[in-house]
């Protein structure tokens, strides 16, 4: 587990794990590293099922939606877009994305360090038996049958069933999805933290000491990373300007 500190320094880090394991790397990046990679919906102490979270969501979301769900799996993604607990956890292929995730909320968290994680998506998935002989990085989408187990109706009907969590694909039908190069990994019954699936040696988390939170953040922003260009929406271009003024 190394620091991170500096841009460079993040580059560096990947150079080497990218030497070491020439394997596809995703990264999350969290405001405070003593938090564990569980989803929203596994972190809730009085847990509502995600059945009844899906069907209060469609209830009053189907007729505000632009483009209405067609699947189960694509009616979570729209409730993990508005900030509703569920299996997800959100991932990134760009390192620059998740850093500016773990860092841009230094004001609401000034006290703790931030940290960035490492995933080898296709290794985690090992766990869950998911292997493709011939394509050793194989990671399934979720139009696959492998992630049809991980369906909301699946996990509701097999509740003593406890799979582990895997790394998986989606469309990027959305600007926001796209902007952040984002994928996902989905968890099953198990409140269990990927990070703590098997040994762990499938991610690395580094940490971001809180002294160097704002000295990132600069650099991020001149490197275009700010939050119209991972949030392309009105709102963004609001809070641009008033960091303007």
């Amino acid at each position: 587990m190394t620091d991170i500190t500096s841009v460079g320094e993040l580059i560096e880090i990947i150079r080497a794990a990218k030497a070491a394991q020439p394997k596809a790397i995703w990264f999350r990046g969290q405001a405070d590293s003593s938090w564990k990679l569980l989803p929203g919906l596994l972190r809730q102490e009085n847990r509502i099922s995600e059945s009844t979270l899906l069907s209060r969501f469609k209830q009053s979301a189907a007729m505000l939606a632009s483009n209405r769900p067609t699947s189960t799996f694509d009616w979570i993604f729209l409730m993990q877009h508005h900030g509703v607990p569920t299996r997800l956890l959100d991932w990134s292929e760009n390192p620059l994305v998740a850093l500016y995730f773990a860092v841009s909320g230094f004001t609401m968290h000034s006290e703790t360090d931030a940290a960035l994680w490492f995933l080898r998506p296709s290794d985690l998935n090992k766990h869950a038996n998911i292997v493709d002989k011939d394509e050793g990085d194989y990671i399934p989408s979720f139009d696959d049958e492998e992630v049809e187990a991980y369906s909301t109706e699946h996990v509701r009907a097999k509740q003593r069933l406890e799979l582990y969590p895997i790394a998986t694909i989606a469309t990027r039908n959305s600007p926001r999805i796209q902007a952040q190069l984002g994928t996902f990994t989905i968890h099953h019954n198990a409140r269990k933290a990927i990070d703590e699936v098997g040994d762990g040696s499938h991610c690395d988390k580094h940490v971001i000491p809180r002294t160097a939170r704002q000295n990132l953040l600069e650099e991020l922003s001149i490197l275009g990373m700010n939050r119209f260009s991972l949030f392309p929406e009105m709102d963004s271009i609001s809070g641009l300007l008033k960091e303007m003024m």
